[in-house]
């Protein structure tokens, strides 16, 4: 049975605390994370990693992948055009990266045996990443990425950037002055990318908005790994990052 991820939704509050204790315990770290997930989400709920060849997790509403109607038995490539309709998501990894990518969406994916860039025209995505560097490119926005968790919303006069966890280089589209590294260890520093406004002030704070931890750990959890930012000063050496 698919993890019922807009449960989880309406009961992050709630559960947070929960599995941020458990991720502070090393519950993940020492196997026990199945048996802590089943007690806080229900037996045959617990996301696993993604056996080999499959590439799709969840498909909620329409989803194309290249152009036809995705299922769950469709291979995601890394030069793949992902789109998706109204009230519609679509979970998916291509190698050591993972993604949601939110209705309305079209993004498409460049790379030969990896993926390592993303063009997202439209909508929203929550992405996790291997080791290898990485670009997201909006309407707006420049995004260089090392070993992250980011998420993003791309519209025409503006763009959401939530580094959640790693290392991002941010410049506006519109401006080379417009530039930001931000380091995060937990949201901490989410940005708008202007399409306008005065040179050099095109990047501005911005709320935690549109996505959870929750999501974070199930996407982090199909290509094996646990997200970082529970390991209070453990920085990125535990146990997400093991080279």
């Amino acid at each position: 049975m698919p993890f019922n991820l807009d449960k989880l939704e309406r009961l992050e509050t709630q559960r947070r605390d929960f599995l941020v204790r458990a991720l502070g315990a090393g519950f993940f770290a020492s196997g026990l994370a199945g048996a802590m997930l089943q007690a806080a989400y229900g037996a045959g709920k617990v996301p696993r990693e993604l056996p080999p060849g499959k590439s799709i997790y969840e498909i909620k509403g329409r989803a194309s992948v290249d152009g036809t109607q995705a299922s769950l038995d469709t291979q995601v490539q890394p030069n793949s055009l992902l789109e998706t309709g109204r009230s519609s998501r679509i979970i998916f990894a291509v190698g050591k990266d993972a993604f949601i990518l939110r209705s309305n969406s079209r993004l498409q994916l460049s790379g030969n045996e990896l993926v390592n860039t993303l063009r997202l025209a439209a909508g929203a995505v929550l992405s996790v990443f291997g080791k290898s560097e990485h670009r997201i490119v909006t309407t707006t926005a420049s995004v260089g990425i090392r070993g992250t968790g980011i998420y993003v919303e791309s519209d025409p006069e503006r763009s959401y950037v939530c580094t959640c966890y790693g290392v991002t280089d941010i410049q506006a589209a519109t401006d080379a002055n417009s530039r930001e590294q931000i380091t995060s260890l937990h949201h901490d520093a989410p940005r708008y990318v202007t399409a306008g406004g005065a040179v050099g002030q095109r990047i501005q704070p911005a709320p935690f908005i549109n996505h959870t931890d929750t999501e974070l750990m199930l996407i982090e959890e199909l290509v094996g790994r646990v997200p970082p930012f529970a390991f209070s000063g453990s920085g990125y050496t535990a146990p997400r990052r093991d080279y």
